[in-house]
């Protein structure tokens, strides 16, 4: 009897107060106990395994989408964890971010996390950018850096200033002394981004002497020190090259034949600055004839230009027809001009006009609606239009605008609309709903 009433204790307790098959506490141990199945059987894991036991590869996944900081308290957890954070694979593709704390608000690498790539992990990099403020000592450190890189062999490399002069300020043996460590030793360069650097036309020689078969992308946009004949030597050289950005004063005749040549590739993007340092500069004129010769040699190719120009400027633009698809003016430019544009610019797929002046656009905009048959966004910033001729231009366009920026201001009522028409009639042609911007999204 003892016996059986020990026993019968014993049940209780462990049923929980007396609680049945059917009660709560129940079915909560026979959920959990199913939880746990279902994971031993997905994962192929004990349930009590440790963190520290995930394969390498699991590892990897995960600290890749951590950031750099994270991932390097992670690596102290255990001996696991510090060899994943050593893996080559995590270390392909970094970006050095080098600021002066007393002059920038940006956050900077460690210096000892430089210090230890460059001693761990330099022959493991492959995609790197440089991100420097506008201090002279950044872009010293950056240079600094490229020139440790003797082991690595490069595919990709930008050096971005946030903000001038950074890397203009330097020395320039110092700087050309380091990228060439950088050029000499990368065999497999595709991408180089080295916009407001004191590269030159020797350093550009050095870069196609060792990646002209590699090098696809090469954007280079204010390198004072650079030639027309030295970017014509990376031209003739580099037939894969299908990406080019560089300023106008680099951009000639002979540069556009070699693009167009038989052994280059089709070219996908030429991206064109025309930036006036001084007021009166006089710049160049491209022949219709060359334009012609790219365009039946790459006639998917995308031309991008931004003006940056004083209206008494423009005299050598848009006089013949001009290939060019994107089309950008950050000053102010004068009707006469954007006639021209209308008249010139057949392939235009885009339009941003920063500012006019008082004189309203009507004609040229209908012109443009007109004559550019693939225009599908345009951004008008301080101009004036009525109300009547920006309806026709809509209507004419029709839906095939997919971008459609025009602040409020630029609009001039007239007899047949006011500002609370206009969103009715514009929104009917584009076939959704559209209202002015109340601020530029360019």
């Amino acid at each position: 009897m003892k016996r059986g009433q020990r026993g019968g204790e014993q049940q209780q307790e462990e049923g929980g107060g007396g609680s049945g098959p059917g009660s709560p506490e129940s079915f909560k141990r026979l959920r959990r106990g199913s939880s746990e199945k279902a994971v031993q059987g997905s994962f192929g894991l004990d349930a009590t395994a440790e963190w520290g036991c995930l394969p390498q590869e699991i590892l990897l996944q995960i600290f890749q989408y951590l950031p750099l900081l994270d991932r390097a308290f992670a690596s102290q957890v255990c001996k696991g964890w510090n060899q994943a954070f050593h893996m080559p694979e995590l270390w392909r593709c970094f970006e050095f971010e080098l600021n002066q704390p007393a002059s920038s608000y940006l956050k900077a690498t460690h210096p000892d996390l430089i210090k230890q790539i460059i001693t761990r992990h330099s022959n493991h990099l492959q995609y790197v950018s440089f991100k420097v403020d506008s201090s002279t000592e950044s872009a010293e450190a950056a240079c600094d850096i490229l020139s440790q890189l003797v082991n690595c062999s490069l595919k990709t490399l930008g050096l971005i200033s946030t903000a001038r002069p950074s890397f203009m300020e330097l020395p320039k043996s110092h700087f050309i002394s380091a990228l060439t460590v950088v050029f000499v030793n990368s065999k497999s360069l595709s991408s180089l981004k080295i916009d407001d650097t004191p590269v030159d036309d020797p350093s550009l020689k050095v870069l196609v002497a060792n990646n002209s078969d590699t090098l696809k992308l090469l954007k280079m946009s204010s390198c004072p020190h650079v030639s027309p004949a030295g970017i014509l030597c990376v031209a003739d050289q580099c037939h894969g090259l299908r990406e080019l950005a560089l300023n106008y004063h680099l951009l000639s005749d002979d540069l556009l034949l070699a693009l167009s040549s038989e052994r280059h590739v089709h070219l996908e993007h030429l991206r064109i600055d025309v930036v006036s340092e001084n007021p009166g500069q006089q710049f160049h004129t491209i022949k219709k004839s060359s334009w012609e010769a790219m365009v039946r040699h790459s006639p998917k190719f995308n031309l991008v230009m931004y003006f940056f120009l004083y209206e008494d400027e423009f005299g050598p633009f848009f006089r013949d027809d001009v290939p060019v698809t994107h089309l950008y003016f950050g000053r102010s430019v004068s009707k006469e001009v954007l006639g021209r544009v209308g008249l010139t610019c057949a392939r235009l797929v885009e339009l941003v006009v920063c500012a006019n002046g008082l004189r309203p656009l009507d004609e040229e905009l209908i012109r443009i609606a007109e004559r550019c048959q693939h225009l599908s966004a345009i951004g008008l910033g301080e101009c004036e239009v009525s109300c009547s001729a920006f309806v026709e231009f809509v209507r004419m366009c029709g839906r095939r605008l997919s971008q459609l920026s025009i602040m409020e201001e630029v609009l001039v009522p007239d007899h047949k609309y006011g500002l609370d028409d206009i969103h009715w009639e514009v929104s009917k042609h584009l076939g959704r709903v559209w209202f002015p911007d109340m601020m530029p999204t360019w």
